[in-house]
């Protein structure tokens, strides 16, 4: 597996961790998770940064999914689901070094490992509608 690949995975599960259990401090919390993993936190800092901002983008990363998400209630969403949605969402709208297909790409992949055999139509389908509105390359990084 690549680093990226590690941070991102990393990052899910700690966007699924915090989905279920909002702690008190962010960053205490993040390190108590990153301490049984078999890297050091340097190793993690791309995850790092994505969870901080997503967490702090959550609003409208939210405000996303549910737009999309039509004759589904957003609470229903499985938490796993929801936080490979939120990490995607998060990069799409945020992180302009990171083309969008890149985005979708390791968002179903995620799925595929991480959730059960419909979720990865499910997230296409919400990822594939939003990047239909981003006024930027999908293929390339505006950076």
């Amino acid at each position: 597996m690549s680093k990226r690949r590690d941070d991102r995975v990393a990052a899910m599960q700690y966007l699924y961790q915090w989905s279920i259990n909002e702690p008190d401090s962010l960053s205490k919390d993040w390190v108590d998770f990153l301490k049984p993993l078999e890297q050091e936190r340097n190793y993690y800092s791309f995850a790092e940064e994505l969870v901080f901002d997503a967490i702090k983008h959550i609003e409208d990363v939210d405000k996303v999914i549910n737009q999309y998400t039509k004759n589904w209630d957003f609470d229903r969403i499985a938490k796993v689901d929801l936080a490979i949605l939120r990490l995607a969402v998060y990069e799409m709208l945020y992180r302009r070094d990171i083309p969008p297909v890149v985005s979708i790409n390791e968002a179903i992949d995620l799925s595929k490992e991480y959730s059960n055999q419909d979720a990865k139509r499910f997230i296409n389908g919400i990822l594939d509608q939003f990047k239909l509105t981003l006024k930027r390359p999908l293929r390339s990084s505006d950076i």
